[in-house]
């Protein structure tokens, strides 16, 4: 049982135990307004630029994720303008819960410009074909069943 000491931590939680997890809180709410901005984005952009046939509004959202990932982390980087807990709460928050696609393209993106272009291109290459094949073997084993 945790019990509160007054001194803005809860007695049986060490300081850092309570830095983890107000990290944690500030990924969920990040990831809960992400989730929430996907939500109400990708509909209203597919509505105005796409019709049934081209995913669009999601088009749209992984491009927007991408752009604002880089410039986040492009900040972070060269600038020192975002705290790690700011970067947590809107990287891996709310950019994680607008789309994932940002983090894979910020991945790819930092192999290729470590120098390693061949794992950038078999990031890239491994994540489309294996993430279509996985959607594809769940398909059939949905089928199946």
């Amino acid at each position: 049982m945790l019990c509160y000491s007054g001194s803005g931590h809860a007695r049986g939680i060490s300081k850092r135990g309570w830095m983890r997890l107000e990290l944690v809180l500030l990924v969920a709410l990040g990831g809960m307004l992400g989730s929430v901005a996907r939500y109400l984005v990708s509909p209203g952009v597919q509505s105005l630029l796409g019709g049934p046939a081209f995913p669009m509004g999601t088009l749209v959202v992984n491009l927007a994720g991408c752009f604002l990932i880089g410039l986040i982390n492009g900040f972070a980087q060269s600038r020192g303008l975002i705290t790690p807990p700011a970067r947590a709460f809107l990287v891996v928050g709310v950019l994680g819960g607008f789309t994932t696609f940002s983090a894979f393209g910020y991945e790819t993106f930092a192999l290729a410009k470590d120098g390693s272009l061949p794992l950038a291109m078999l990031n890239a290459a491994a994540q489309l074909l294996l993430g279509v094949g996985a959607v594809w073997a769940a398909d059939q084993v949905a089928q199946g069943l």
